[in-house]
């Protein structure tokens, strides 16, 4: 009975699922007197719940060993799928975390969504993505991760496209489904490999049967790169990092989780596989490629930004791309301190983010200044969540950097360089963001911003407090998961000089991004190298064009193929014997006169041609195998 609440954990994620269902009637019109509001507050108090349930079951489970508690459910032939949760500090953590930010975000909705005709359905799908993403904390499945993944892909889905009268947002939501499912498909086919090759699709069987099995190395390599797709589109990773920017368009409030947690999904389970990565070096190589190559890119690419929102989803792709760095390396317990400091300030960043397009309806930062006198909570909110996110003192990034190069983990100078770089341009370009909203005169847009009211500034005054807090998760971090973790630091020149060479780029970006000219008309530069870069990493390196001009083409091209393979030869070759029996009807229907002795002519000549066509032998063969045939038959049969 004292752990009521820990071992019924597994019904945490179904409260927001329930709240979802509960707001059916407001979202359907069946009830329309009470207004959508009512769907609001039945979500709200569903997911207060399920917080409220985590929270004991959190502190029931701390300094416990870790616990599993499966369902089995298909059993065929060698394929045994049970869906099974797993009862840890970090699941429960996690979904603490989820459910926080949910809640938080929840009712930052009602201030921001408050005049919009349709907000029972967004509560709705605000509670479907709530229940996938605890489903995806606590789960300890492989199958039902990928469900759960499932689930969040639709939900992404509705949500980019909750405004869809506006053809741009149906296009953003269009493109960022198709992109996830290219991720989705592949990662299907792993699962189905790795289940064939005799491994669990249980997490903690995986790690048992890694350590015990090790597979052929090409097995190895193909199965750990199908793994690793699935969660490179729900990370935005480059190739598939484009649907994030896109994504934009749907409402802050959803913005707000899928840039903090929504992404960070695919990147939990990504830590999860990290036992099957680890028996392919070449693997994890992919694995730290794709990472760097998204974190110095996307970077790049939040530089040229002028919608707000656009120039901090960049960096949401750029920090998961540390992750993956981490995760390629076997630094799982750095994994999981980046996707929780991330989590926290960006989520932090985006109510910021939302106040000023509330009040100033208005994204284009080069139109907005002189906020930070007129909206002193939303300013707060933006530097702590911007101190938040990178490497500057005392906020959670900077121990959870710190960790990372204090000596517990073998760390080369490429990476040190590598989380110089994107410390230093996220720094810079929040630091150019701030100047650009906040100071300067006031322009015509931003003179009259009043602070927003309190549904918005609550969530965000909490959430400011917590991002102050969050420092004490990675200062106390025990838990250490990662299997590459020595006992004790060493004193290597990375562990120490690499602190500092990290703080001195956050200096350096805070004095460049302070200094650096800054046009509010965003003029174009005069200089044709200035100029080629500002328009490369604007238009993303130009990797749409480069897949309209690629994947786009190829594909177009093979559908024009095999439509005309279609129409031409598989329908030719059908209208050829309808055609042939058109043209035989019609020539036979003159010879039906009603005259016997026609038909009689008709039959002998028949007859005859085929008693001309064995005496010829051309039918000997085909006559004395059937013949053969036959007396076999009728002697088996007799013999019976």
């Amino acid at each position: 009975m004292r752990d009521l609440f820990l071992y019924s954990c597994w019904l945490i994620p179904f409260y927001g699922l329930l709240g979802s269902i509960l707001t059916l009637p407001w979202s359907l019109g069946i009830i329309s007197r009470t207004g959508p509001r009512p769907a609001a507050y039945v979500n709200l108090f569903m997911t207060v719940l399920g917080l409220v349930h985590g929270s004991i079951a959190f502190r029931q489970i701390w300094q416990r060993q870790t616990e599993q508690l499966s369902y089995h459910w298909v059993t065929v032939a060698d394929l045994n799928l049970s869906l099974s949760i797993e009862l840890s500090p970090v699941s429960l953590g996690a979904l603490e975390v989820i459910t926080l930010i949910s809640l938080l975000a929840q009712i930052y909705a009602l201030g921001y969504m408050e005049k919009d005709w349709s907000l029972a359905r967004f509560y709705g799908l605000m509670g479907f993505f709530e229940a996938a993403l605890g489903g995806i904390a606590l789960s300890d499945s492989l199958f039902l991760s990928y469900a759960l993944l499932e689930m969040l892909t639709v939900s992404t889905y509705l949500l980019v496209g909750f405004w869809y009268a506006q053809p741009l947002v149906v296009t953003a939501a269009r493109d960022a489904f198709l992109t996830k499912r290219v991720g989705d498909i592949i990662l299907l086919m792993g699962l189905v490999a790795l289940s064939s090759d005799g491994a669990g699709l249980s997490f903690s069987q995986l790690e048992v049967w890694a350590n015990t099995s090790p597979l052929p190395t090409l097995t190895a390599t193909l199965i750990g790169l199908s793994l690793i797709a699935g969660p490179t589109g729900k990370c935005a990773q480059f190739p598939l990092n484009l649907w994030l920017d896109e994504a934009m368009e749907g409402p802050n409030p959803a913005g707000i989780l899928r840039n903090s947690i929504v992404v960070s999904a695919g990147a939990y389970v990504l830590i999860k596989l990290q036992p099957v990565f680890a028996l392919s070096p070449f693997a994890s190589d992919v694995l730290i490629v794709l990472g760097t190559v998204t974190a110095i890119g996307t970077s790049l690419m939040a530089l040229s930004q002028i919608d707000i929102k656009r120039a901090l989803s960049h960096s949401t792709s750029a920090y998961l791309g540390l992750v993956f760095i981490a995760v390629g390396l076997g630094h799982v317990d750095i994994a999981l301190l980046l996707l929780f400091s991330h989590a926290i300030a960006k989520a932090l960043l985006f109510m910021s983010a939302g106040s000023l397009i509330l009040t100033t309806s208005n994204q284009n930062i080069t139109e907005m200044g002189g906020i930070w006198s007129r909206m002193p909570a939303t300013t707060t909110a933006f530097l702590v969540g911007s101190a938040g996110m990178t490497a500057l003192m005392p906020m959670g990034m900077f121990w959870t950097m710190r960790r990372w190069l204090s000596g517990a983990w073998e760390v080369d100078w490429w990476l040190l360089a590598v989380l110089v770089f994107v410390n230093g341009l996220s720094v810079l370009n929040l630091t150019r963001v701030f100047r650009l909203v906040f100071l300067g005169t006031p322009q015509s847009k931003t003179r009259r911003t009043p602070e927003v009211g309190w549904p918005m500034a609550l969530p965000m005054v909490g959430l400011t407090l917590i991002a102050l807090l969050a420092p004490i998760v990675p200062i106390g971090w025990n838990l250490w998961l990662s299997p590459t973790a020595p006992l004790l630091e060493n004193e290597s020149s990375i562990a120490r000089f690499g602190l500092p060479i990290l703080l001195a780029s956050g200096v350096i970006g805070v004095l460049v991004g302070s200094r650096m000219e800054l046009r509010r008309a965003w003029a174009r530069p005069t200089g044709l190298s200035l100029r080629f870069l500002q328009d490369l990493f604007a238009y993303d390196f130009y990797l749409d064009r480069i897949y309209q001009v690629t994947v786009v083409w190829m594909v177009a091209t093979l559908s024009k193929v095999t439509s005309w393979i279609d129409r031409h030869i598989v329908d030719g070759a059908v209208n050829l014997v309808s055609l042939a029996t058109i043209f035989s009807g019609n020539a036979l229907k003159y010879n039906v006169s009603g005259q016997s002795q026609f038909y009689v002519l008709t039959i002998l000549v028949g007859v005859g041609f085929l008693l001309w066509a064995v005496l010829n032998g051309q039918w000997s063969d085909t006559a004395v195998t059937l013949r053969e045939t036959v007396t076999n038959y009728w002697s088996s049969l007799i013999g019976s």
